[in-house]
């Protein structure tokens, strides 16, 4: 398959030691080679891949001097891409390292678009679809437990369950077609119900196995989605401040001081939290905090995880009550703060709303009861798993309803075969299960599957 030659900035924009401008494709290396002069006048198509060079971007028109640079030669199929790869590696500046790319671009190269590099690596057979949307996660990742899931993926430890689970149905659907074409052939060892109903439960167990691990594998991608809630002044912007280690949110004595949800991501025990820390939730006359009120009440509906916080050292109150109610159904850790106060809360009321949710006491004043209380965060979501560097986890919505998909298909085959349907009814839904396992890491679909059924049983005479 053969593109033309792409070219962008594969560093983040802004000041720094080195920026790097990165081409791909046949003509890289003769492009690289038109803007560069080297120490000695070697021609970087000369060169040995995988080699990197110092010297000059220059205009040949005028022999001007362009940018001090040190040039990367690396050759296909041995790169990202399996292209010519070239990267340009400049001073990190804005200036510098956009006047290197605009004069790459004027010697032939194409502006890359978004993903291309990992498209094209995608496309030429160095990475599947699964790998490659781990490139990003990669990227993205927020803690060490998402960083490890990613380069779990990238290297192919989802693509090798799901090729595996390929591969058993691929041997049902063989026996099935040589049943069905190939009656004559005594030797040939007839498809059963029973034989067939192994194999789909197999694969059936197999899947669900992986999509338990969605729940805690979307978290470590996506994040928690946890919101701060109580009554004004009990220290919810406190709590903030304590687990992002940063005073971000005012805090004061004065109820009502946060009008609007403030948002900030912080990693607790490996566990990425999306925090968010809203506006008291209580009746007012006050129109901005009223409006913060119902934006807290609004982002509720929404959380993942409730911290639902209240004061030791206040009565317990209606609205204290009401907020019970407004979380019931939710994962809930009830925060009891300020215990350096004389303590006016009722314990006992507290326990008997929490019902089974877990209770931690702190002393945000004074630090108390912080490890606590992400131990709690930490163990509601991952309790009792695996580290994320033992097992394979499904991170990605996109791969989750594929899954979830096969799952229920192969579960319709069995259903089938459990009430007599003819086998080549049941066919169908197996062949539909291999379809969409194939559609997570982006293989073919339909044309391969008849070559790949002849050349397992080698029927052809």
């Amino acid at each position: 398959m053969e593109f033309d030659t792409i070219a962008a900035i594969s560093t983040p924009m802004g000041e720094g030691a080195i920026a790097i401008v990165r081409l791909s494709g046949d003509d890289s290396i003769k492009i690289a080679d038109q803007i560069f002069r080297g120490i000695g006048g070697k021609r970087l198509t000369e060169v040995s891949t995988h080699t990197i060079h110092y010297g000059h971007l220059i205009d040949p028109r005028t022999e001007q001097v362009i940018e001090e640079v040190m040039v990367s030669i690396m050759k296909g199929p041995k790169t990202f891409t399996k292209e010519d790869v070239v990267e340009i590696n400049c001073h990190g500046g804005i200036v510098s390292v956009n006047r290197v790319l605009q004069h790459v671009l004027a010697y032939g190269a194409r502006l890359a678009e978004p993903g291309e590099f990992t498209k094209r690596a995608f496309l030429n057979g160095r990475i599947d679809l699964s790998q490659a949307e781990a490139v990003m996660d990669l990227i993205r990742a927020k803690t060490d437990r998402a960083m490890n899931v990613a380069l779990g993926q990238m290297e192919g430890r989802l693509s090798k369950l799901i090729r595996g689970l390929r591969q058993e149905i691929l041997e049902i659907l063989a026996h099935v077609e040589v049943n069905i074409d190939y009656p004559e052939y005594d030797d040939v060892e007839e498809m059963t119900h029973n034989m067939l109903l192994e194999k789909a439960i197999y694969v059936r167990d197999e899947l669900k196995k992986l999509l338990q691990t969605s729940q805690q594998g979307k978290i470590l991608r996506e994040g928690l989605s946890t919101v701060i809630v109580g009554r004004p002044n009990v220290g919810k912007s406190s709590l903030l401040n304590s687990l992002v280690q940063e005073n971000k949110a005012i805090v004061t004595d004065i109820p009502g001081t946060t009008r609007d949800v403030i948002e900030e991501y912080v990693n607790v025990r490996g566990v990425p939290l999306r925090l968010l820390d809203t506006a008291g939730i209580r009746e007012t006359e006050d129109i901005v905090e009223r409006i913060g009120v119902e934006k807290s009440r609004q982002v509720l509906k929404e959380a993942d995880l409730i911290l639902l916080v209240l004061n030791y050292g206040d009565q317990f109150t209606k609205e204290d009550e009401n907020l019970f109610e407004a979380v019931k159904g939710m994962d809930v850790i009830v925060i009891v703060n300020k215990t350096d106060l004389t303590q006016k809360i009722d314990m006992e009321r507290v326990k008997e709303l929490a019902r089974e949710h877990k209770i931690v006491t702190t002393s945000l004043l004074e630090d108390r009861g912080v490890d606590e209380l992400e131990e709690a965060i930490s163990s509601l979501f991952f309790e009792g798993s695996i580290e994320a560097g033992d097992m394979t986890y499904l991170s990605n919505s996109r791969h989750i309803a594929l899954i979830g998909q096969s799952l229920h298909t192969i579960e319709e085959a069995i259903n089938g075969v459990e009430i007599g349907t003819p086998i080549d009814i049941v066919q169908i839904d197996i062949t539909r299960t291999w379809e969409l396992l194939g559609e997570v890491i982006g293989d073919s679909v339909h044309e391969s599957l008849i070559d790949q059924l002849f050349s397992q049983f080698c029927l052809g005479k």
